[in-house]
């Protein structure tokens, strides 16, 4: 046994150390009072001088000669020297007051109160824990979001349990949710719920229809998607096709209409009918003449067109006295009629038939064009003995004007007799193919 002793004093027990010089440790769970004798000569403090003296849940306690490893919760409390036993020059050595209350606690009056180590900071949490105290003691906890691997606190990466419905952020010590584009975090935080972008200001220039977790831009009738896929820009339906319009399409925004020349006018949406301006009184015609309507326009001609050496005898008709001498080459009547085509008319095309108005017995007609058709634009197709078709033999491109005299010729071989008359037909052809 060495000089001098070292007592540790338990609420229950007591045991005495043999040897100072040793390292002892105790995991009892009961709190201990430990009592040291000093030593006149200097003492060498192990706990700041060995690197972890004391491992695992252990606390280092320095003693004069060596040092203890207790419990946590053991305390030290330098004991009054027993009788007879003070060291010769250590009489004056100051020491703790005696504390009769269980450790972690301190005497206040005739009673023992709880001593609050986290808020003196007579705690060993480490900075990332936080320090809770208990009746006699203290805790130290980690706080949310964190776990306690050893002494340490570890983030708790809160993504592996798959708490969000579309991405999870994890964050030291939390996490947070993040939806998708198109989406909004709910109430809880945690689920994504389709946003209504139409009703947010989505971008669409006229129609918007909200999907689930986007949007679709539509455009009006006569309007088409941009690249963008927001704008909406005019379909010019007229560059798609000449066939919209019987004369001319015109583009309009989200629409288009047709219009038609001067003198004629909107059939339906697409086609084009003359007007007639003889029927409307919309002509300038004057006294003395007669108003002739014609493909998209009208003429005004003479109401007695009959001349030397013809004379009127009605309505349109001219007849050569026999009794002029100039009137033996020429027909004995001529009859004044007008009509109309279009241009670009298919051929050949019959356009005009001659009838006979008077037949003698023993006659025998025959058709021909006396004149006005110098190009062989027409030609006549005789169908019998008092009528035949003048028919139009080539295309023709108006305006354009033929006056073709259509005469008919009657023979009668036992009178020796013959003789003829003429339709003067007056042939107008439109500017278009309406």
């Amino acid at each position: 046994h060495t000089k001098h002793h070292i007592y540790i004093y338990a609420t229950i027990q007591l045991w005495q150390f043999s040897s100072i010089h040793s390292q002892r440790g105790y995991k009892d769970q009961k709190q201990f009072a430990l009592q040291m004798i000093s030593h006149s000569s200097s003492d060498i403090n192990e706990c700041e001088t060995i690197p972890e003296a004391c491992k695992g849940e252990m606390k280092c306690f320095n003693h004069y000669g060596g040092y203890l490893c207790l419990p946590r919760s053991a305390s030290v409390i330098p004991a009054h020297d027993p009788p007879n036993q003070i060291p010769p020059g250590l009489d004056n050595q100051p020491s703790e007051p005696y504390n009769p209350c269980p450790a972690g606690y301190e005497p206040q009056g005739d009673s023992c109160v709880d001593v609050d180590e986290c808020e003196r900071d007579e705690h060993d949490c480490q900075p990332s824990q936080d320090c809770i105290n208990t009746e006699g003691s203290f805790t130290c906890q980690c706080p949310g979001g964190y776990r306690k691997v050893g002494t340490e606190c570890i983030d708790i990466d809160e993504c592996r349990y798959r708490y969000c419905q579309h991405r999870c952020v994890n964050v030291p010590g939390s996490f947070s949710c993040q939806c998708e584009p198109g989406f909004q975090l709910a109430g809880n935080n945690r689920s994504c719920i389709d946003v209504d972008e139409c009703n947010m200001g989505a971008p669409c220039s006229q129609r918007c229809y909200n999907t689930y977790g986007t949007f679709l831009c539509r455009c009006e009738q006569g309007y088409e998607l941009g690249p963008d896929g927001f704008a909406c820009k005019d379909i010019d339906e007229c560059s798609y096709s000449s066939y919209l319009c019987q004369y001319q399409c015109v583009n309009e925004p989200g629409k288009f209409s047709c219009i038609c020349p001067e003198g004629y006018q909107l059939l339906g949406t697409r086609l084009c009918q003359d007007i007639n301006e003889c029927e409307t009184g919309t002509h300038q015609c004057a006294d003395g003449q007669t108003c002739v309507n014609i493909h998209g326009g009208h003429q005004c001609v003479d109401t007695n067109r009959c001349q030397e050496p013809y004379v009127q005898v009605s309505d349109n008709r001219c007849v050569c006295p026999v009794t002029k001498p100039g009137c033996r080459d020429l027909p004995f009547s001529i009859v004044h009629r007008y009509m109309s085509i279009t241009s670009e008319r298919s051929v050949p095309s019959d356009i005009f038939q001659i009838q006979a108005t008077s037949v003698y017995p023993g006659a025998y007609n025959t058709f021909r064009i006396r004149s006005g058709d110098d190009n062989g634009d027409f030609y006549i197709r005789q169908i019998n003995n008092i009528s035949a078709m003048l028919v139009l033999a080539r295309a023709v491109n108006g305006p354009k004007e033929y006056v073709l005299d259509l005469e008919m010729v009657s023979v009668n071989p036992l009178m020796s007799y013959q003789t003829s008359s003429a339709l003067r037909l007056t042939v107008y052809v439109g500017p278009y193919a309406f």
